[in-house]
């Protein structure tokens, strides 16, 4: 830590500013009660254009990305580039589906996707499916949040994880009695850091460091004196394939995370959907620039901390920053870097909490619980959530709670028939949907499992690229496995779907009607989770 105190000063101050907020969050746009899951949960579905960009945007664009990002382009080139076309491609995507599922929800009280599956197929089952999906996959992906702090706290040369547990401690203390109203206030200052940091770093860093053909010259240097085959800083003939595959599957994953709907429904009409759909790329811009930062790194001559006799690559940006920026603006990027964990983690809590209570406790425990039990059981629950995402990194290896996110990917998009189609269709069987979200989990596992990391010397579940050769091809081309996966699942829910209906088996009712996708802030009131049907 010596030689960081200004840095370490600036972190603190800003981590108790938004502290306090996180508190005071109770107290802004107070409703007359928080006990409810619309008002603990969705922050009374009434958020406006800007707030939600600021939420929306907190949660999708966490402190994990902002490491993370960049360090895959330090280590591997250009593949690290995947995730700007995908921030790009996402919003037209879902700009088709989320305005109906935000009126479909508020029409019918919708907390989660599940509990729109629940209605929209009839099936309790299919219902669980979807929610266990959904919390198997959000877990690792809060626990990584914390590798993003750790990142920084290690640049400050703080070891240990006592001050992860307090950070998260305190997190835990606000989200319990703000809900989503803590994180949606924090947003603000985590966003307005986020962008005065990144302005500041592409035009301050490139011009302290011979500008930008001496840092590409740096990088192209460095891969070409690698033998791995799969990075440069432009994409070769093995790799493209899953780039192109890996962009697009992530880009049908994003919004398919719990975490990721409990901004959208927390709006209070389709207008703000629209406007944000529309507006939110501004980040993808910011994104391609945090990624240049892993160039910068290279031409700045970082070397990643080692942890455990392993040269750690989340830190190399942490190390940029405190490598070429004056101490005291190093200590307000670390704490944008800081920052930017809390608030998706307390997103992502929430949704995971929400998903329990609606979808588990409320469907096999308690049918009639109350909306002050259904807020209190969420309240408890999210602690729970924390605390296994803090357990996590005391108990595991952080490369495990990477790996467990990279496996959240594939399966997170096994629910995209159910959750993503049946917001247009009711053709699928649920039967059919079952079997193919099955189908997609085994073959994605499958393929997750056969790929190797010689880097680390990993045999299995060593990363994203599936070598086709695997299924017989001649060819040293790898692919995105969440891209087969979903392929094999809808595949599969075709065919058991035509084979239900020929042989008549019955399907679950329809509990939604065509005009309630279109539904708009004033219409409908909004009508309790019809839990009748068979599993």
């Amino acid at each position: 830590m010596s030689g960081h105190t200004t840095e370490l000063v600036v972190f603190v101050l800003l981590f108790l500013l938004v502290t306090v907020m996180g508190f005071v969050a109770a107290r802004w746009r107070r409703p007359t009660d928080l006990a409810s899951l619309n008002e603990w949960g969705l922050g009374g579905r009434s958020f406006g254009s800007w707030i939600t960009w600021f939420l929306v945007g907190g949660d999708l664009y966490t402190a994990y990305t902002f490491v993370a990002v960049p360090a895959l382009v330090f280590s591997s080139g250009a593949l690290g580039f995947y995730a700007l076309p995908y921030t790009v491609v996402v919003y037209p995507l879902v700009f088709l589906v989320l305005a109906r599922m935000w009126s479909v929800s508020h029409v019918h009280g919708f907390v989660t996707p599940a509990d729109f599956v629940r209605a929209r197929f009839g099936s309790p089952t299919l219902a669980l499916v979807i929610a266990i999906t959904g919390l198997v996959a959000t877990m690792p992906y809060i626990a990584l949040q914390l590798i993003g702090i750790e990142s920084v706290l290690k640049a400050m040369g703080i070891t240990g994880h006592l001050p992860i547990v307090i950070a998260f401690a305190i997190l835990a203390a606000y989200t319990y009695q703000s809900g989503l109203r803590a994180p949606a206030l924090i947003a603000f200052v985590k966003d307005a850091l986020i962008y005065i940091v990144i302005l500041a770093a592409v035009i301050y860093i490139p011009a302290k460091l011979g500008g930008w053909d001496s840092i590409f010259d740096a990088a192209k240097a460095k891969f070409d004196a690698t033998p791995a085959p799969g990075d440069g800083i432009i994409l070769n003939a093995n790799n493209q394939l899953q780039y192109v595959t890996l962009a697009f599957g992530s880009a049908l994953a994003l919004f398919l995370y719990p975490h990721s709907l409990t901004g959208v429904l927390a709006s209070k009409n389709r207008n703000v959907i629209k406007r944000n759909m529309s507006a939110l790329p501004a980040y993808s811009f910011v994104l391609g620039l945090i990624a240049l930062l892993g160039f910068m790194a290279i031409a700045a001559g970082v070397k990643p901390v080692m942890s455990n006799g392993k040269a750690d690559n989340n830190t190399i940006v942490p190390l940029l920053f405190d490598k070429v920026f004056p101490d005291w603006f190093t200590g307000v990027a670390y704490a944008a870097i800081g920052i930017g964990a809390l608030v998706p983690a307390a997103i992502m809590s929430i949704a995971a909490a929400n998903l329990f209570t609606r979808n588990i406790y409320r469907e096999y425990f308690n049918k009639n619980a109350s909306d002050r039990e259904e807020a209190n059981v969420s309240k408890i629950v999210s602690l729970v959530v924390k605390v296994g995402a803090v357990l996590c990194i005391l108990l595991l290896d952080p490369q495990f709670s990477i790996d467990l996110q990279l496996i959240g990917g594939v399966i997170i998009l096994q629910t995209l028939p159910a959750v993503a189609l049946g917001l247009y269709t009711r053709w699928f069987h649920k039967g059919g949907l079952i079997a193919g979200w099955a189908a997609g989990l085994v073959a994605g596992m499958w393929m997750l499992y056969l790929i190797p990391n010689p880097a680390s010397g990993k045999l299995h579940f060593g990363g994203s690229a599936f070598a086709l050769s695997n299924l017989g091809f001649d060819t040293k081309m790898t692919i995105y496995p969440g891209f087969v996966a979903v392929a094999v699942n809808l595949a599969v829910a075709a065919l058991l779907t035509l084979l239900f209906r020929a042989t008549k088996v019955a399907d679950g009712e329809d509990a939604t009607a065509r005009g309630e996708y279109f539904a708009d802030e004033g219409d409908p009131k909004v009508k309790d989770l019809d839990l009748t049907g068979s599993h």
